[in-house]
């Protein structure tokens, strides 16, 4: 018997929001879950190039 992991529903209807430095949709992760509203890049090459506060 094969066991899957993961999402099985309708992927389109999961929230999503913009990332803060290339704008692009990032769509809800089950590992951003419990923060999901402190999540602000959608990758590391985003975190990396924020704007730095002087």
């Amino acid at each position: 018997m094969r066991v899957t992991r993961g999402f099985k529903g309708n992927k389109a209807s999961l929230p999503s929001k913009p990332c803060a430095v290339c704008g692009r949709p990032m769509s809800w992760r089950r590992t951003w879950a419990k923060n999901w509203d402190d999540v602000r890049y959608c990758s590391e090459a985003c975190r990396r190039r924020r704007a730095k506060a002087p």
